[in-house]
């Protein structure tokens, strides 16, 4: 049977073959709403950087970096407007692959490569020669992946959702535990170890992750990084230097401008 890239792929019941590669560029395919599907699938930006958001969390995977989205996981894919998108649609029984979680895992060079060979295969590759050896080297390198990307938990509890929503629409108002406590009639103690249950973060580290990912469309833009350091609440532009990097690995202007380690 013959596939063919554009076809949605909410459409398929089951996948071609056990591995199955996508890709696709800004002009030429629209992300589905929020969906789900039967496989395992790994969504990896190889230009630009892309978000997965799921009712749990918002997954960031900057360049080097890929989100794992286990079957039946409901889903969201955001990306920027220059993101090339190189995705693995995987049955999971097939390869053993048993993780129920989604993450951010690492990409390294090699598996940067053997993702870009196989996305350009066709649909209905052969299994048994070459092409065949290729997946098992793929799917080989793909469980030695580590976790290691920018997460954002998402609580379930109502309270703690509302103050969440504030706090991501507004990453320049400074928020404090004591005011958010009052608003909710309980003490910050209370409300801290609410957060950690919900979250698995503390509130100033869970903050402080929301106005980074806040940062990202702005510094893709072209915004000013002092423009940028205050719109997402921080006075001190060092400050706001240091922790974009301690989280993503590189500074802001280097994000700004595409450069990031290999």
């Amino acid at each position: 049977m013959n596939y063919s890239r554009t076809d949605r792929w909410a459409q398929f019941e089951s996948l071609p073959r056990p591995l199955t590669g996508h890709f696709s560029t800004p002009p030429n395919l629209v992300f589905p709403g929020r969906h789900r599907h039967a496989w395992g699938q790994l969504s990896y930006a190889t230009e630009g950087y892309l978000q997965v958001w799921t009712p749990d969390a918002r997954f960031i995977a900057l360049p080097q970096r890929g989100v794992w989205i286990p079957p039946g996981i409901l889903h969201r894919v955001r990306r920027t407007s220059n993101a090339v998108v190189r995705s693995l649609y995987l049955d999971t029984q097939v390869f053993g692959l048993q993780w129920d979680h989604c993450c951010v895992l690492s990409i390294s060079p090699l598996m940067h490569e053997l993702i870009r060979e196989f996305c350009t295969l066709p649909l209905d590759y052969d299994e048994s020669g070459r092409h065949g050896r290729l997946v098992q080297v793929l799917v080989d390198q793909l469980s030695d992946c580590s976790e290691a990307g920018l997460i954002l938990p998402w609580p379930s509890d109502p309270q703690l959702r509302r103050i969440c929503l504030r706090m991501q629409h507004h990453p320049s108002t400074e928020f404090s535990l004591e005011d958010l406590s009052a608003s909710l009639g309980v003490s910050t103690k209370t409300l801290t170890r609410r957060f950690q249950q919900e979250t698995g973060l503390g509130f100033r580290l869970w903050r402080q992750r929301a106005r980074l990912i806040h940062a990202l469309p702005l510094l893709e833009r072209g915004d000013r990084i002092t423009d940028v350091a205050l719109a997402c609440g921080y006075e001190s532009l060092s400050s706001f230097i240091a922790i974009f990097r301690e989280h993503t690995g590189v500074t802001p202007g280097e994000f700004a401008r595409g450069v990031f380690d290999t």
